[in-house]
């Protein structure tokens, strides 16, 4: 038996049009153009937080304190209304998600979103049943690449070692701060290309993540 750590957004889900679509209703509130799809897929990996800060420092909003708290609010807002309506699981991750299980594995997910709207998610996805351990971004004072959270992760599954898949390289150097092999997951987020991380394999479909999982 193995514990199995996920990512969430750009690993399990795609879910960049619906934060696309939350950011852009916080910017045109307060007078601000549109970004572009590709603009805000960018900015995402680092939580809620810090999408929000590039989008500021994206559309020249200054940035104080007060104005951040005000903007992620907004965001965290118009998001919760419609976590899921554009959002859907990469092709293949519901099957591979039942052979782990079936196969006596451990799942959990460690991800920057912020801990309620991970659980939303998975609740309108209808995967939370799968994952043992769920942390946040604001689950703990720290976010990744800082290697606490993969650790906290351990303890709740009551284990030692996990193998740890992500698509970025905020993934790649969690897992390498937290000495757990990394997957990486082609199809998402990620700004680096695969030779430029420490990583056992990539893959870019999850028929095989199944047959990676077992060679590690």
């Amino acid at each position: 038996m193995s514990a199995i750590v996920f990512d969430l957004d750009g690993t399990l889900v795609q879910s960049s049009p619906d934060i696309h679509d939350a950011l852009n209703r916080m910017l045109t509130k307060n007078g601000c153009d549109e970004l572009s799809l590709e603009v805000v897929t960018s900015f995402i990996g680092n939580g809620v937080p810090k999408l929000v800060e590039r989008a500021m420092i994206a559309s020249g909003i200054t940035s104080t304190d007060v104005s951040h708290a005000q903007l992620v609010k907004q965001f965290s807002d118009f998001y919760a209304i419609n976590t899921i309506e554009k959002s859907y699981l990469f092709d293949g991750v519901l099957q591979a998600l039942e052979k782990l299980v079936e196969a006596g594995n451990k799942l959990a997910i460690c991800t920057n979103k912020p801990f309620d709207m991970t659980v939303k998610v998975l609740d309108e996805l209808n995967i939370n049943h799968f994952f043992d351990a769920v942390i946040g971004g604001d689950s703990l004072p720290v976010n990744k690449p800082d290697p606490a959270m993969l650790f906290k992760v351990l303890e709740m599954l009551d284990v030692k070692d996990c193998i740890y898949i992500g698509d970025s390289e905020v993934d790649a150097k969690t897992a390498q701060n937290a000495r757990q092999p990394f997957l990486f997951y082609t199809e998402g987020y990620s700004k680096v290309p695969f030779d430029k991380m420490i990583a056992k394999a990539k893959f870019s479909h999850f028929d095989e993540l199944l047959g990676l999982v077992d060679t590690i």
